[in-house]
């Protein structure tokens, strides 16, 4: 089984950047996208001409932001969105898929935001994430996918001085509570377990600057997968030559 997870920075925009081939040419089993800065109604239009996927979307209460979105060969045996708390699922930043071996849960984590505008309401946010995470892996494994916005460790970043507790995506408080996803729900980090010594793969560059030619960039985008299904795992990979939004799509092959 094959699944792919790509930040598409607006689906509507994406698709006319070729979104449709690239989905083809992956040809995966299950294709999860976020930040699809678009209603339901509107990601349903955007790929009417997307054959053999069932579409599972979930959008923000505010027009143009967030949202996200699994495509999946084979029909859920459960689809639903949100965890529950009001004051997250106004966003629509969760959509969670049932299949017959795991949970699949595709997530847009909250940015915090200019100045770290938003950093207390991102650490409530994981908090929330782990509990709603911690419910699920009760009945079967998971695999949660999608843009975290946290680089885990130094090695997940270009500039890892320059942005410690100064920029979003890389303070210790992020880092926390990503620590506690991974540690608390026995979840393994797909790419980096696989690439322990690959430092300069990155999922997001800055739209500034020419970052991404110079490859001045952030591991944001993630596959954790439960340790109970993890040597199921064959491989992670991250696909930085594909264009089309400021991150690039990533993949977890598994075997069941």
């Amino acid at each position: 089984m094959k699944l792919v997870s790509w930040n598409v920075n607006g689906i509507r925009a994406s698709v006319k950047k070729g979104f449709e081939q690239i989905v083809s040419d992956f040809d995966a089993d299950i294709f999860c996208i976020q930040e699809t800065k678009a209603q339901d109604d509107q990601v349903s239009e955007a790929l009417k001409d997307l054959d053999g996927y069932e579409l599972c979307t979930n959008s923000a209460d505010k027009k143009g932001y967030s949202g996200t979105g699994i495509l999946a060969k084979q029909k859920p045996i459960k689809f639903d969105k949100n965890m529950g708390v009001e004051e997250h699922d106004m966003e629509g930043r969760i959509t969670h898929s049932e299949f017959e071996q795991f949970h699949l849960v595709n997530v847009y984590v909250p940015n915090s935001g200019s100045g770290l505008k938003r950093l207390d309401y991102r650490a409530g946010w994981d908090t929330d994430f782990t509990k709603y995470l911690s419910k699920l892996s009760k009945s079967k494994p998971l695999i949660i996918t999608g843009d975290f916005n946290v680089a885990h460790t130094a090695n997940d970043l270009a500039n890892p001085k320059s942005n410690y507790n100064k920029n979003s995506g890389f303070t210790q408080v992020e880092i926390d509570g990503f620590d506690t996803i991974l540690n608390d729900l026995n979840l393994v980090d797909s790419f980096r377990t696989l690439h322990p010594t690959t430092f300069d793969k990155y999922t997001f560059w800055s739209m500034r600057g020419g970052a991404r030619g110079r490859n001045v960039g952030w591991r944001l985008d993630y596959f954790l997968v439960s340790e109970s299904i993890w040597s199921k795992v064959k491989s992670a990979q991250i696909h930085d030559q594909i264009m089309g939004s400021d991150h690039c799509p990533i993949s977890l092959e598994i075997e069941f």
